[in-house]
């Protein structure tokens, strides 16, 4: 079932790190470690606090667009310190992130109209 547009829209826009985070997610399940790692291979932050970060997860899973992954079966082979939480996008989180890609496009298009951006 999709969520009504309105709750969608009502979280966005996005901070740079909640959308760094669903992209990452996008994928696959993933643990916290691992996703400050993709983040920052992908240019988005140089330098993640881990406060700041794990703060962040824990509203994302307050906001309903990430939850706990419970599923071991997921696990790579040599991540199995039962420490490490995993997590993974909801419905509802991968509704708000193409959301905010598509309002991103459209910013990105209008620069572009406007000769902000070369076409």
């Amino acid at each position: 079932m999709t969520p009504p547009r309105a709750e969608i829209d009502s979280k966005l826009p996005l901070k740079p790190l909640v959308f760094q985070i669903l992209l990452a997610l996008s994928d696959d399940e993933r643990h916290g470690w691992s996703l400050v790692r993709e983040i920052q291979q992908r240019g988005g932050f140089a330098r993640l606090m881990p406060g700041n970060f794990y703060r962040t997860l824990r509203a994302m899973r307050a906001d309903g667009l990430i939850e706990e992954s419970s599923k071991q079966s997921k696990r790579r082979a040599g991540d199995d310190d039962e420490r490490r939480r995993y997590f993974r996008l909801t419905p509802f989180g991968a509704a708000v992130a193409t959301a905010e890609a598509r309002r991103l496009e459209a910013a990105v298009l209008e620069a572009r109209s406007k000769r902000l951006l070369a076409r």
